[in-house]
């Protein structure tokens, strides 16, 4: 028992590690992103409109089958 918590301790750990990468990878872009050399390039105007488009629709509710994170899914 010992050795099997052991070995689900170090993928808990993994994952962490993981996590710690994606959120430096996450910062990091935002960074580039806020720069004025990018934040002043013009967008193309169709993928603005898809992105305005695309947070206008309403959540989704998962009714149907509960929560999107249920382990029951």
């Amino acid at each position: 028992m010992a050795q099997e918590f052991q070995t689900m301790r170090l993928r808990l750990g993994r994952a962490g590690g993981m996590d710690r990468r994606w959120l430096a990878s996450l910062v990091d872009a935002m960074e580039q992103s806020a720069r004025p050399e990018v934040r002043n390039a013009p967008c193309d105007a169709r993928l603005v409109s898809a992105a305005v488009a695309h947070l206008a629709r309403p959540a989704p509710t998962f009714a149907h089958c509960g929560s999107a994170y249920s382990l029951r899914n």
